[in-house]
């Protein structure tokens, strides 16, 4: 199955005897117990940490960073957008619109 371009893929930690903590992105389905360490290339075991999947490369999770943001910090509007005023709404003259909820 391939895989999508803005699919994330969780960053998993893992740790070298010799040179300490490093990290790699796999798959969930593909997690191994070990990895071969970026500098020495000894095997480091998967530790235990919490879930990193925000790596911020995909479309999604730039929109949850921004809907997240704009709860702290809204945006400042100082006038009305531009383009002018919204063109009024035609009015029907058909009866059976009556019936119709309004918003």
């Amino acid at each position: 199955m391939p895989r999508r371009k803005d699919a994330v893929i969780p960053l998993y930690q893992f740790r070298c005897a010799e040179c300490g903590p490093f990290d790699r992105h796999f798959p969930m389905a593909d997690v191994p117990d070990t990895s071969g360490c970026p500098q020495c290339e000894c095997d480091g075991r998967r530790q235990i940490t919490a879930t990193r999947l925000g790596s911020g490369r995909s479309t999604a999770m730039r929109l949850l960073d921004a809907t997240t943001r704009s709860a702290s910090e809204p945006a400042v509007v100082s006038g009305p957008a531009p383009g002018g005023r919204r063109t009024p709404q035609k009015v029907t003259t058909n009866p059976l619109h009556r019936k119709l909820p309004r918003p």
